[in-house]
């Protein structure tokens, strides 16, 4: 007999901004529904080829149902063997990271005076603050 073991994940992105509020800056990200790990992120505009470059870095996770909001690059881009369920009441941790990401830096916050003046540096801030939180630690450490 065989199982087949897959991830439930959550999907969803948030905007920031770099120099001016004009200039958008998306993080796309996904999590492990049951542990709140984030599995993934990418950052860039709220353009599908920013989906795509997510997508190749979990093509060898086996994720087997994604939970997303309403946006339509998930119904475009997920491949056929995902499982797609679309809806805010299974998209509730994933909101709150998106809460506490705001709260932990000062830049992503919507009304402040501190912003990023270059792209780069914003994703590097977003990518160390998601490796140092998530991964060396927080309660989800290989070390912990």
């Amino acid at each position: 007999m065989e199982v087949e073991i897959g991830y439930s994940t959550e999907w969803d992105e948030f905007w920031s901004y770099v120099g001016n509020k004009a200039n958008q800056r998306w993080t796309w990200y996904l999590i492990e529904k049951k542990s709140g790990i984030i599995i993934a992120w990418e950052n860039g505009r709220r353009k599908d080829s920013v989906l795509k470059e997510l997508l190749l870095k979990v093509t060898k996770f086996p994720i087997k149902i994604c939970y997303t909001d309403d946006w339509g690059a998930y119904q475009r881009l997920f491949p056929k063997e995902y499982v797609h369920l679309i809806g805010k009441d299974e998209t509730w941790r994933i909101e709150r990271k998106n809460l506490n990401f705001r709260q932990h830096i000062k830049r992503l916050a919507r009304r402040t005076i501190c912003f990023s003046k270059r792209e780069d540096i914003h994703d590097k801030v977003i990518s160390m603050y998601i490796e140092r939180y998530y991964f060396k630690h927080g309660k989800y450490s290989a070390s912990a």
